[in-house]
């Protein structure tokens, strides 16, 4: 293939703005915004799966006191009813005394369950603050993903905007070369990452060898037109007076 040696330096123009591109977007991928939101995530999933135990245990003891409460309510009413029926004295003497021990037990009994339920109660205001605590945590991991994804959007934001300068920089140029010539260079760029390169002297600035001296021989020999590529690296070898030639 064949380019004017002038056409074959605007290559290097076009490699700038690929590379760029290629440079914007490894920083797309490596924002340290997506490994700290990644963080984040497992953060959050595992202080979600404390807080659903938390209130699991809020809510087990919950039930509890409800049936503690539900039972001593019963002993209060069995014993307003006893007191009304001891008070009203009717009965047989030993009825009345059968209510009196009755009573007693029942004083037992509510005595028994109202301790319970106060333990209960204990138990449930100190799991009502590890339950609070989870949730404050998750409140401040939400926030803190909240302003990561706004840096991540900003930071992504930047980067889209300098990739549409580059590409409007690119078009023109790219069609101003020869279709084959580009059609080329993006063979290359595809397979490689880099289309072309500067000879600089005596080194292809693809793959960073210093050339041997047949090769450097067949450059010379070459017509200034011609489109040479690295027998290593197989990218196009651009040719200048930096070349070494």
């Amino acid at each position: 293939m064949k380019a004017d040696s002038k056409v074959q330096r605007r290559l290097l123009d076009l490699a700038a703005i690929d590379t760029a591109l290629a440079q914007l977007a490894h920083r797309r991928r490596a924002l340290p915004e997506r490994a700290e939101l990644e963080a984040l995530a497992r953060e959050l999933s595992a202080l979600e799966d404390e807080r659903v135990r938390a209130q699991v245990s809020v809510d087990d003891l919950d039930r509890d006191i409800d049936r503690l409460e539900k039972d001593v309510d019963q002993v209060r009413a069995r014993k307003s009813k006893d007191e009304a029926r001891l008070a009203a004295g009717t009965g047989p003497a030993r009825e009345l005394e059968a209510l009196q021990h009755e009573l007693v037990s029942l004083s037992r009994r509510q005595g028994d369950l109202e301790d319970a339920e106060l333990e209960l109660m204990e138990q449930r205001e100190t799991a009502q603050g590890v339950l609070d605590g989870v949730e404050k945590r998750l409140a401040e991991a939400r926030e803190k993903r909240a302003a990561v994804e706004q840096r991540r959007d900003e930071s992504l934001a930047g980067i889209a905007k300098e990739e549409e300068f580059k590409r409007a920089a690119r078009r023109p140029l790219a069609t101003d070369l020869p279709a084959d010539l580009v059609a080329l260079y993006d063979r290359i760029r595809e397979d490689t990452g880099l289309g072309a390169a500067l000879l600089t002297a005596g080194r292809c600035g693809g793959c960073r060898l210093e050339l041997a001296g047949a090769d450097l021989a067949r450059i010379r020999a070459a017509d200034p037109d011609d489109v040479l590529r690295c027998e290593e690296c197989r990218r196009i070898m651009v040719r200048t007076t930096e070349s070494g030639l």
